[in-house]
């Protein structure tokens, strides 16, 4: 397997241009996620303190096994929504290590809106769960949870993906021998009533953990009757005369650790090693990689040098590298596990999108787990596109993504347009995990492009009368502005486009932790021969 070497002057002005840009960028995403990760106001995390409570991520700190990695999802979900009165979404998701056992965890933030659910709350649990269910993980709620935000019912109640198909995947995860376990910390009301009523087994805290289906509140306007919470659903209550709960601890800190020592003896031991060759760092430093990434989008870059600094050793067995060589595809390690990566250098020709689609049935047919590195403005288009096939090509490659039964991991690093992110596994394939970099913009096309189509619309428009210089001026500024707005990596994981925005120097090892858990994970049904597209 070849060395990629690198052309990159690191004492050149465009490389400390580049990295001077990207710092900015990376100051912004640190300070952000430092908003996002410290939980509600601090009155409300000084309330918190006074009931004897721990914060969130402290929770989880205690229940995961030591010196072990956690990794977080979604950390900025509903950034720039709700006033930013909603920080990560009130709920904090991730992977880790649990008595030596990976798990998903997804846990209440009860300083943030009471711990109830937004849009974005939903959303965020459900991800996680789909993300147990792929990798066969254990789930573990650290409840803490309001129920539903009532003035959100119609965003988060009625529909297939509302806050019902948390329980409805809770339930067939369960039965599909997955163990669901639940420690409650505070209220569990109404719809969150459910989340500990349907674990295999339940940990609540004495004096501070409640289930109800209705709080005191609803009791009384239901049937006029008068009770407390802790007589209508405490902890003690539900241990020792309803058997709701399973386990009474006296403390949270005690609930952590009769959590970890369920999940010691869930007779699910995962090696996480097995079948890993030797790691070796990259010959190149990750560190350089803010260096090499344009700030001007016009000023293509080599994506050979990005993925020099991702693999093990710098070493890279390329296929096809003289055809096609708008992408760029070949094997390599990450963290010891092997990868086939598809890099862009531009748009995609019918030749490129053909040699994607060989590659792609080759790690499919070799158990070879896929990574996107996007970069790209689409596939090509113009009269000798569409006259050498590019519509059926790029279908090819489409197709080829979309029925692969590897794993597939995607990573946004710049630009990821139009049909361009659905060839290159975007989020409607439904990679297993997908990360951006402060560079990515998810669009259906860039800001300029939009602008310029929006313009010839309105002026071949036959039923209006010509467009004036004012209109024509509005039109463009408008459209501009909304896709620069909804282009924004902010905006875009704000909504749970992705699975969080990384720094490009992490990336090597999110993506060795996910193919640690990937690599345990049965292949799925036979693998299929390779058509030479």
């Amino acid at each position: 397997m070849s060395i990629l070497s690198t052309a990159i002057d690191q004492n050149s002005d465009i490389f400390r241009s580049n990295q001077q840009h990207y710092e900015a960028l990376l100051t912004t995403l640190r300070e952000r996620m430092a908003i996002a990760t410290n939980s509600g106001r601090p009155e409300l995390i000084e309330r918190h303190h006074q009931r004897g409570k721990i914060l969130v991520r402290d929770r989880i700190d205690m229940l995961v096994d030591a010196n072990s990695p956690f990794l977080e999802l979604s950390p900025l979900a509903a950034w720039g929504q709700y006033n930013n009165e909603l920080p990560a979404a009130g709920i904090v998701t991730g992977v880790g290590m649990v008595s030596g056992t990976p798990c998903v965890i997804i846990a209440n933030d009860a300083t943030v809106k009471g711990g109830s659910f937004y849009e974005e709350t939903v959303k965020k649990h459900i991800r996680a769960q789909e993300i147990a269910s792929e990798n066969r993980l254990p789930c573990l709620y650290l409840v803490d949870c309001g129920g539903a935000n009532l003035p959100q019912q119609d965003k988060v109640f009625p529909d297939r993906d509302h806050f019902g198909n948390t329980f409805h995947r809770q339930c067939n995860m369960s039965a599909s021998g997955l163990p669901q376990l639940s420690a409650v910390f505070g209220g569990s009301t109404a719809g969150g009533a459910y989340i500990p009523a349907l674990s295999d087994q339940v940990v609540m805290v004495e004096g501070n953990a409640r289930i109800h289906l209705g709080g005191p509140s609803i009791v009384k306007v239901a049937i006029n009757e008068e009770v407390d919470g802790e007589t209508l659903g405490g902890a003690t209550m539900h241990t020792r005369v309803s058997g709701v709960s399973d386990h009474l601890a006296k403390t949270e800190a005690e609930a952590l650790a009769m959590l970890r020592d369920i999940v010691a003896e869930l007779n699910m031991d995962r090696d996480l090693t097995a079948g890993q060759n030797r790691v070796e760092a990259p010959k190149f430093d990750p560190a350089e990689l803010t260096g090499i990434i344009s700030h001007d989008r016009r000023l293509p870059y080599d994506v050979r040098e990005v993925i020099a600094r991702l693999v093990d050793a710098s070493r890279f067995q390329e296929f096809k590298p003289e055809w096609g060589e708008t992408i760029v595809t070949g094997w390599a390690r990450v963290h010891g596990r092997a990868v086939g990566i598809l890099g862009n250098n531009g748009a995609l020709f019918s030749e490129s999108s053909l040699k994607a689609a060989h590659f792609i049935e080759l790690c499919n047919q070799r158990n070879i787990p896929l990574l996107f590195l996007h970069n790209i403005t689409g596939f090509m288009v113009g009269t000798d596109a569409e006259r050498a096939g590019i519509a059926k090509n790029s279908a090819k490659m489409v197709y080829a993504m979309s029925t692969a039964r590897v794993p597939k991991l995607s990573v946004i690093i710049g630009g990821s347009y139009g049909a361009g992110n659905y060839g290159m596994c975007g989020r409607g394939f439904r990679p297993n995990f997908l990360f951006a970099w402060p560079t990515a913009e998810v669009a259906t096309m860039s800001a300029d492009i939009a602008a310029n189509v929006m313009l010839e619309l309105r002026g071949s428009n036959v039923k209006k009368v010509p467009a004036t210089n004012d209109e024509l001026a509005a039109i463009e500024k408008a459209v501009r502005h909304q896709y620069e707005k909804q282009s924004d990596p902010y905006f875009a994981t704000s909504r749970l486009w992705d699975d969080g925005l990384i720094e490009p120097a992490q990336t090597r090892d999110i993506l060795g932790l996910c193919l640690s858990l990937l690599s345990t994970v049965p292949a799925v049904g036979p693998q299929t021969p390779v058509y030479r597209m």
